[in-house]
């Protein structure tokens, strides 16, 4: 996997990336992440790199120049076109199925916008597609791009040790993770779920199911509309709901 990021503070992007386990996968040569400085691309001698909007405004504009340099050189080294992601707050929620989507693509550019905008002739003539980490606006694409460069390459087979380390991770399957616990056995009075210490590993699989389940319930009631659940998770929700009827009923008693 080979991701290109176009940005105007290429040190700080690469030493976030250059870390931990994300690091440890481009020694091992699992991934390749570069990281292009956008004022290297500019034929301005002050390396000025944006502009005032036309039509005017407050703040200043990317120019399409020298983002297209950037972009042409790297499309040029990788042999042909590569798919190319805006950092956009207008741009569609960024979710774990489009880390594994892009992740497939094989090659990728992250473009980190900055100021006001990028020019419209840039995003139309080079860009696939626009990508926001949420609804809120940020004062530049690098934390956007360092997301989802982070959340692409941990998918890629060998930067993790086993596929099962991201394969239960919330989301991935469209619930929320169960929860986690680990030593001591008992913390400030707040002991480990007996099941968990049971050794028996179709009870403990049921429990976390059924933890996961209920976690997405409480918490995310819209990716519990969109998930599709089979007979035995239709079963442990029928259990959850009835769990949670009594507890009810126990609250307005007391």
């Amino acid at each position: 996997m080979i991701i290109d990021i176009i940005t105007l503070f290429p040190e700080t992007v690469g030493d976030v990336l250059s870390e931990s386990i994300i690091g440890r996968a481009q020694e091992r040569g699992y991934v390749r992440i570069n990281c292009h400085q956008l004022r290297d691309y500019t034929k301005n001698r002050q390396k000025q790199v944006d502009d005032y909007p036309y039509g005017g405004g407050k703040g200043m504009i990317l120019q399409a120049d020298p983002l297209y340099n950037c972009w042409e050189h790297i499309c040029k080294t990788a042999g042909g076109p590569v798919y190319t992601v805006l950092m956009s707050a207008q741009g569609n929620t960024f979710r774990q199925r489009d880390a594994l989507r892009l992740r497939d693509k094989g090659r990728l550019i992250l473009v980190c916008g900055h100021y006001e905008g990028v020019d419209e002739r840039f995003i139309e003539e080079c860009v696939d597609e626009e990508i926001s980490l949420g609804d809120f606006v940020l004062t530049g694409g690098e934390i956007p791009a360092l997301a989802v460069a982070d959340a692409v390459c941990r998918l890629v087979p060998g930067v993790l040790a086993d596929e099962s380390c991201f394969l239960e991770e919330s989301h991935f399957s469209g619930l929320l993770e169960y929860p986690q616990y680990s030593r001591p056995e008992i913390w400030h009075g707040r002991a480990v779920p007996p099941v968990l210490l049971s050794g028996h590993h179709v009870n403990i699989a049921r429990w976390r199911r059924k933890e996961s389940l209920r976690r997405t319930m409480l918490r995310r009631s819209d990716m519990m509309a969109e998930f599709r659940p089979d007979k035995e998770d239709i079963k442990l929700i029928k259990e959850i709901e009835s769990e949670m009827s009594i507890d009810d009923a126990r609250d307005s008693e007391a």
